[in-house]
């Protein structure tokens, strides 16, 4: 199989010696193992600015979606009620997932193009007492719009809700102090800007909000406070685990840290993107994001036109060695282009001259 360059938001390009970290069979019980596994456990929390004293780790089995899951139905009980903050296609799954959990909910949500207004929250808090949680999604993979994590986790500390973050795309890409800015509850994966493989997602969560959740959860397996427990008590997960994933993150947060950590790795990617926004808006393809909002992490990009032929030009840029995203939205016909995983400069430059000669042949005459 040809080898490509990934530009999605997850799973992305990973380097070689992350991958050759699976080439080895591992054990669940056995000590080495588990001692990666707590290695993982206390590199996120330095990750976070999250002390050990106040903070914990859980590593749960499965993708991203898994984790926000297991979070939603450990963390809220029957008793409480969330807000939850919506503005594009991740938001929307946490309402699914809140309606199939039978969780008190009530919904805000604005335009894919537009982030939470401040002022419309603290209108609903203060005419809904009964709301104990906040829920929201940090980076919005749908558009690649960067929600304001700060006012939000401001208002909610205002108002003492417990605040739960889905940085799925976010996370080690972005820097985040989960103490300074009170987040109770925080969420991401293996196979996003850490730049591991598929398998497993995390949780990072303040220790008196989670032991106050045992027997909240309606599911066993993604009960997160037995996790946690489990982890605590003897190091190992509770069931199977992905033992080449979790080995692959490990070498994974080795290589963050040998890039500078998430402060390097973010200039990298914001490099990146503004490099890729700047030389495809003179290509004539514009990003559906405001430059004020948009992440460094993934671009929307909107057709140039209405004879665009996204098929046509996905295979001219396959064929070329890169792999992107198709859109998200369902009212405007776009692309997205990701910055997160292996990727440097002289890829997306790469990457930009390829999508210039395609625009370029567009407007040729045909023979």
């Amino acid at each position: 199989m040809k080898t490509y360059k990934l530009l999605t938001p997850g799973p992305l390009t990973t380097t070689k010696s992350v991958k050759e970290e699976m080439l080895i069979d591992r054990c669940t019980w056995d000590d080495e193992y588990k001692m990666i596994t707590q290695k993982i456990r206390n590199q996120l929390l330095e990750i976070a600015s999250a002390p050990s004293e106040r903070y914990t780790t859980v590593l749960m089995q499965g993708s991203g979606s898994f984790g926000v899951e297991a979070t939603l139905c450990t963390a809220i009980s029957t008793c409480d009620k969330c807000l939850l903050l919506i503005n594009g296609a991740y938001g929307e799954r946490i309402a699914a997932m809140a309606d199939r959990l039978g969780i008190h909910h009530t919904v805000y949500a604005t335009k894919c193009d537009s982030i939470h207004d401040i002022g419309r929250i603290r209108n609903i808090l203060e005419n809904d007492y009964t709301i104990t949680h906040i829920v929201m999604v940090h980076c919005e993979t749908t558009t690649g719009i960067l929600n304001p994590l700060e006012e939000v986790a401001r208002i909610s500390l205002e108002f003492g809700k417990t605040l739960i973050v889905d940085a799925m795309s976010s996370f080690g890409g972005i820097p985040i102090d989960m103490q300074s800015l009170g987040i109770d509850f925080l969420i991401s994966s293996a196979n996003k800007c850490i730049q591991g493989v598929p398998g497993f997602s995390f949780v990072i969560a303040r220790k008196d909000k989670l032991s106050m959740c045992k027997g909240h959860s309606s599911s066993l397996a993604l009960d997160l406070y037995d996790q946690w427990r489990a982890m605590d008590k003897s190091g190992k997960w509770r069931y199977t685990s992905p033992t080449h994933v979790v080995a692959a993150f490990a070498k994974a947060l080795d290589e963050l840290e040998a890039e500078g950590g998430v402060s390097a790795r973010h200039v990298r990617y914001h490099k990146n993107n503004v490099l890729l926004r700047s030389r495809l808006s003179e290509a004539g393809i514009e990003s559906y994001i405001a430059s004020e909002l948009q992440s460094p992490i993934i671009t929307t990009f909107l057709f140039p036109d209405e004879d665009f032929d996204f098929e046509c030009f996905y295979s001219h840029v396959k064929d070329r060695g890169y792999i992107m995203y198709p859109g998200k939205l369902t009212d405007k016909d776009t692309f997205r282009i990701g910055n997160i995983g292996e990727i440097y400069e002289e890829n997306t430059l790469e990457l930009c001259n390829i999508i210039e000669d395609y625009m370029r042949g567009r407007e040729l005459p045909p023979l």
